[in-house]
């Protein structure tokens, strides 16, 4: 039969149960199949996808099974209070189910009758109990759709969620619940939609995929075309390959091609699209569709940069890798993107043209003041410093930037600003004071000449009355020589004057050249690691009071540039440039006029030989190495310096702690063990130390890295750089006790490994876990643990370090409880997800007694291993 009707097509809202224009794909049969089957499923994904049609024809056919199937749209509830939401769904629940009909239900009454003594969540539990499940004996699915919309309630409904996922474990105990099921549909993650992690239902459901139509589905929008064109089956080929089989986009094609069908001359599918759908698209786009896409990328502006960057390598690659992370989940939840096969694609060719790399480049501009010199300076490799903003261009920026959450880049290219704008302004101070001082010594030479023609004339007058005094006596020949003598020590004094202006002179340049030289070492470095770069950048800035010690540290500095540079010779110049002032300052070192200036040449000196040692060990000069080492481990003992609560941080901990691993590597040649002892020892209160100084002072992040090195180092003496199994087990209780009070202290009881073993008790898991005897239920009772203490996430997985302590940083006292420490776990695993043994070699778990290459068993086993048996063992 061939139809004709212009209404064959339907564009916008979901289709009706009985629509011609329907496509079956594989989620129909697939949602279907496991809801007849008491499966609790949701369908996530992009706005018009045909989630709502699809719930429609899944109902109908559920149905005609017997199965009574109520629908709630969410969107009809709207923005209220959390006693009218589930009141909401009471009715919903009673009007789509027809209780007032079957059973004379008032739902009202019922509602004023409970809310009163109960809570709203109590009283859904209870209507779906005691109502739902008594009154009607047929199997029931609950439909949910919109499910998004609890995202815009000022109340969380994580409760909603956790009495389905109550519902669903209760099937064990009471059978009246296997009759009752949940589908949920909308456009969100599951990570959006639960606040609380520790009470998803979504690794208890089952994820329908919902995909663009397939060629061999679409049968019944050919059929629309049949009649109007001879060949209807490669019109509809055509329609696909722009729209990728997008139900939206497909079906209004399909109707633009009917309409075209009417004319005496229609254009191609071709032409079609690029006159009707893309070009001036904002005001073809009619019911809303690419609009859409549009505002769900930029509503946010905090996110809106992620994305469309993440946008534009994907358009400049064709795809990059899909990720488990917020960015990618909201491109595809636009419905812009797509992933296929562990890509992200653009879905199709239309949205290719509409969102092509133009529109891209002009919303980044809307969001970013600075957005060609940022692209340019990307383009440069970060190299192009001329790209830079400075003075109001960067205030500017920086004011725009304020409560932003902008990408790394964006940090970066503002980070980098800002300090080329402190450099130019340290810079220009610098000449400032340097021409004031030329000044001043001009201005000294001009006394002294002046003097010296002062001294002239009077030495003259001197001589004339010398004769005078000849011819006229003896007291005028005194006073002649009184002004001769007067005469000379004001050249005297002018001549000291000139050494001192050139001694300040001297002393400027020193202020002024060497920090210079160390940044354009610095910018040397760059590339070959930013990290060692912006040691050096710091270096320069670094003010030290007495203008010998700054000999003595910048010459070192020097030293250490070209040895990161790989400039052997130009660093063994500079180290002996420094050794030179160093003696040089020892030898006047009576001088000493505050504590100030003994604690920076003391820093100073321990700095210049650790450099020296660094040196010798290139040099393969083990002996020397050992003394320069040993020497400035002896200073730094008698001294008592802590680098961290220094005023000027001349030496840093990076510093002391390679100067005592190196010392732990060298002293066993020389078979000092009471050294090495004392160096181990020193080691282990240095990292104490820092410890009790991050903690005091809230610093999580590093006191979260120091905790892990400081255990590592207690177990292994820092022979490897991860823990091992006997390592674990044979952990020193003092240490663990002692590192556990500290973070216990400081973060009034919320973080540590007690605090770690009590939550794992809390949420009723034990403490007889077994190496190669883990169940899915261990797994299960772990992953509740990590959502509990914030270290998983549904949406996302096992959350990386940075992410982890980025959460703590934005507000510390809403952190959940537990959740760190947390480096110290990742460095028990290594990198591919394995297990050092005691000789610390690679080795798979075991999972029931069969090798599983997951990353899951080595956390469970980590954690179990350390946080939980450990800490029981020494009773903390």
């Amino acid at each position: 039969m061939i139809v004709t009707s212009s209404n064959f097509y339907q564009v916008g809202a979901s289709l009706p149960v009985d629509a011609p224009s329907y496509v079956k794909r594989q989620a129909d049969e697939e949602f279907y199949q496991k809801l007849r089957y008491g499966k609790f499923c949701y369908v996530l994904n992009s706005r018009q996808m045909g989630k709502s049609s699809l719930r429609v024809q899944t109902m109908q056919r559920l149905q005609k099974e017997g199965t009574v199937c109520a629908a709630i749209d969410l969107t009809g509830i709207g923005k209220v209070s959390e006693q009218q939401w589930y009141g909401g769904i009471v009715y919903n629940l009673s009007e789509s189910c027809q209780l007032e009909d079957k059973i004379d239900f008032d739902w009202q009454e019922w509602w004023e009758k409970h809310q009163t003594v109960l809570s709203p969540v109590q009283c859904l539990s209870l209507f779906i109990e005691k109502v739902l499940l008594e009154k009607i004996q047929q199997p029931i699915v609950i439909f949910v759709d919109e499910i998004d919309k609890v995202l815009s309630q000022d109340f969380s409904l994580d409760d909603f969620f956790a009495l389905i996922r109550f519902f669903q474990n209760q099937r064990v105990d009471n059978p009246i619940f296997q009759r009752l099921t949940f589908a949920l549909l909308g456009v969100a993650t599951p990570g959006d939609l639960i606040r609380n992690k520790t009470q998803t239902p979504f690794n208890i459901g089952e994820a329908i995929e919902l995909h663009g139509f397939q060629i061999n589905e679409v049968e019944p929008l050919i059929k629309g075309l049949q009649g109007r064109f001879d060949n209807p089956q490669g019109i509809m080929g055509e329609i696909l390959d722009w729209t990728r089989g997008q139900p939206f986009l497909t079906q209004k094609l399909c109707k633009f091609m009917v309409e075209e069908s009417d004319k005496d001359n229609p254009d191609s599918v071709k032409e079609v699209v690029k006159s009707r759908v893309i070009e001036n698209w904002e005001s073809h786009d009619d019911p809303e569709h690419l609009r859409t896409i549009r505002d769900r990328i930029l509503s946010s502006e905090q996110r809106a940069g992620y994305l469309l960057e993440l946008y534009q390598q994907i358009q400049q690659k064709g795809e990059v890798a899909a990720k488990k992370n917020i960015e990618s989940s909201e491109l595809r939840l636009s419905g812009l993107v797509v992933q296929r096969e562990g890509k992200l694609r653009v879905y199709n060719r239309v949205y290719q043209q509409v969102f092509n790399k133009n529109w891209a480049e002009t919303q980044l501009k809307n969001l970013r003041p600075y957005s060609e010199a940022f692209r340019f300076w990307v383009a440069s490799g970060y190299s192009d410093e001329s790209r830079l903003l400075q003075g109001k261009a960067l205030e500017s920026a920086e004011k725009w930037a304020k409560g932003k959450d902008l990408s790394f880049q964006d940090k970066q290219f503002l980070a980098a600003s800002r300090e080329k704008e402190i450099a130019l302004r340290n810079q220009q101070a610098e000449l400032e004071r340097e021409k004031k001082d030329r000044e001043a010594a001009e201005k000294r030479n001009l006394v002294l000449s002046e003097a010296n023609i002062k001294a002239k004339r009077r030495i003259r007058n001197g001589t004339v009355v010398l004769v005078l005094a000849l011819l006229g006596g003896l007291i005028l020949v005194i006073l002649a020589h009184k002004e001769v003598r007067e005469a000379n020590n004001q050249v005297k004094e002018a001549n000291n004057q000139v050494r001192e202006a050139k001694k300040k002179l001297d002393q400027t340049y020193t202020y002024v050249a060497y920090p210079q030289q160390l940044r354009e070492l610095a910018s040397k470095l760059i590339r070959q690691s930013s990290a060692k770069a912006n040691e050096i950048f710091k270096k320069a800035d670094i003010k030290i009071k007495d203008p010998q010690i700054e000999q003595v540290y910048f010459h070192a500095s020097k030293s250490l540039a070209y040895q990161y540079i790989g400039d052997w010779e130009s660093a063994e110049e500079s180290i002996k440039q420094s050794m030179i002032f160093l003696r040089g300052w020892k030898e006047n070192q009576s001088k000493i006029a505050d504590k100030e200036s003994d604690s920076q040449f003391l820093q100073t000196k321990i700095f210049a030989l650790s450099v020296k040692g660094n040196l010798l060990k290139e040099q393969k000069d083990t002996q020397k190495e050992i003394k320069a080492y040993q020497e400035a481990f002896n200073i730094l003992q008698s001294s008592k310096i802590t680098p961290s609560k220094s005023e000027v941080s001349i030496l840093d901990n990076n510093t002391v702690e390679s100067l005592y691993r190196r010392l732990i590597e060298l002293l066993p040649n020389i078979k000092d063990n009471d050294q090495l002892n004392e160096v181990i020892n020193s080691v282990i209160q240095h990292f104490y130390d820092k410890l009790d100084y991050y903690l005091k002072n809230q610093n999580w992040r590093e006191a979260d890295e120091i905790t892990s090195k400081l255990m590592v180092f207690i177990a292994n003496r820092d022979k490897v750089d991860k823990f091992y199994l006997e390592g674990i087990n044979q952990f020193s209780c003092s240490d663990l006790k002692k590192i556990d009070d500290y973070w216990a202290r400081n973060s009034d009881g919320r973080f540590g490994f007690s605090v770690q073993k009590k939550i794992w008790v809390k949420i009723g898991n034990g403490l007889d876990i077994k190496y190669n005897s883990w169940s899915d239920r261990d797994w299960e009772n772990y992953l509740r643990f990590a959502s509990y203490v914030g270290w998983y996430d549904q949406s996302v997985g096992f959350l990386n370090r940075i992410d982890v302590i980025d959460r703590i940083e934005k507000n510390d006292r809403q952190a959940p409880e537990g959740i760190l420490p947390y480096k110290f776990y990742d460095d028990v695993a290594d990198a591919e997800g394995e297990l050092l043994d005691e000789r610390g070699e690679s080795r798979q778990p075991r999972v029931g007694g069969h090798s599983r290459e997951s990353r899951r068993d080595d956390s469970l086993f980590t954690f179990v291993r350390v946080g939980i048996l450990r800490s029981s063992t020494c009773k903390l």
